[in-house]
């Protein structure tokens, strides 16, 4: 029995240090073909025109909002507009007093239409 455990240890043996030299996969440091420098070249390139593009985007993006903001405001502005003749005409509804005198002002202000009696 003591030939066969001497084997199995030997075998062990052989498979460890097997094990070992496949343990390293892929590329090794420092060895790099001309082909792998033109693919280097190449995939810096790539990333250049990429952030090129990314760049072109992002620009694109800060204008179309730049509009977008350009355009609230504006709307802001007419609301703001149209909300202070609503009040100025709530002003004027306070201070008078017949109703012949609120259709009058509110034909003026073109709330209420002219009805026509034909």
């Amino acid at each position: 029995m003591d030939c066969d455990s001497m084997q199995m240890a030997i075998t062990e043996e052989n498979q460890s240090t097997e094990r070992k030299e496949c343990g390293r996969r892929g590329r090794k440091p420092g060895r790099k073909s001309s082909s792998e420098k033109v693919d280097v070249k190449a995939k810096l390139e790539r990333s250049r025109q990429s952030a090129r593009e990314c760049r072109a985007r992002k620009k694109l993006r800060y204008q179309y909002l730049e509009e977008l903001v350009a355009d609230r405001e504006k709307a802001v502005i007419a609301l703001r507009a149209e909300l202070e003749r609503f009040m100025q005409c709530d002003r004027r509804l306070d201070e008078v007093a017949s109703p012949n005198d609120i259709d009058q002002l509110l034909k003026d202000i073109g709330i209420l239409k002219q009805e026509t009696f034909t």
